[in-house]
């Protein structure tokens, strides 16, 4: 019961009405323009409400046609964490990190024909919900790419013993961060057209 308060506690922080006050939608913007990688983190452990939380935000992300085509997997087993470790071309990545989320495409619930591949933007709108609301909630994380790398999907996987319409698309390591870093701006107005290019 106490971790189902907790969700709800941090869920009435941040939920937006239709009337968003000010201060929220700053803190939303800040939230986006602050969030960074993060690859090297504490020990301390990331607690069991803040992943349920960035799962939800996940799954509140947009999708073509309501499919929803996704699963994540939450590896916490240091065992697991320590295989996929050590065969992942990210292994670094993972060395310090409390826990991993592996964002996987559910292809049963693909598009046919020219939307086949729907599934790979709404799994990255999903993945970057969750590297927000890790952000919001004083984590560090990083996203790290499996899709279209056949190898790598295929030992992810073996290892989480995923069926075959399960797609392992990204990898994000999730914990606190060892250290904060300054954030630099991205923004770079000749990447910007109006009407036409």
């Amino acid at each position: 019961m106490t971790r189902i308060i907790k969700i709800l506690m941090i869920m009435t922080t941040m939920m937006s009405t239709t009337n968003v006050p000010a201060q929220t939608a700053g803190a939303v913007i800040d939230n986006m323009l602050t969030r960074h990688s993060v690859r090297r983190f504490t020990s301390q452990p990331v607690e069991e409400e803040k992943i349920e939380l960035m799962l939800r935000a996940g799954m509140q992300a947009p999708t073509a046609v309501n499919k929803q085509p996704w699963h994540f997997v939450v590896v916490n087993d240091k065992e697991v964490k320590q295989r996929i470790r050590e065969k992942s071309p990210n292994g670094g990545t993972f060395a310090t990190a409390d826990q991993i989320i592996v964002v996987c495409g559910d292809l049963s619930k693909q598009i046919e024909g020219d939307g086949s591949l729907f599934w790979v933007m709404d799994c990255s709108a999903a993945t970057e919900n969750i590297l927000l609301a890790a952000h919001a909630q004083g984590l560090g994380a990083v996203w790290t790419g499996a899709y279209p790398f056949k190898d790598y999907c295929d030992m992810l996987s073996s290892e989480l013993h995923l069926p075959e319409h399960l797609m392992p698309f990204a990898v994000i390591a999730v914990g606190y961060a060892e250290k904060e870093r300054e954030v630099k701006s991205k923004w770079d107005a000749s990447k910007v057209s109006y009407n036409a290019y």
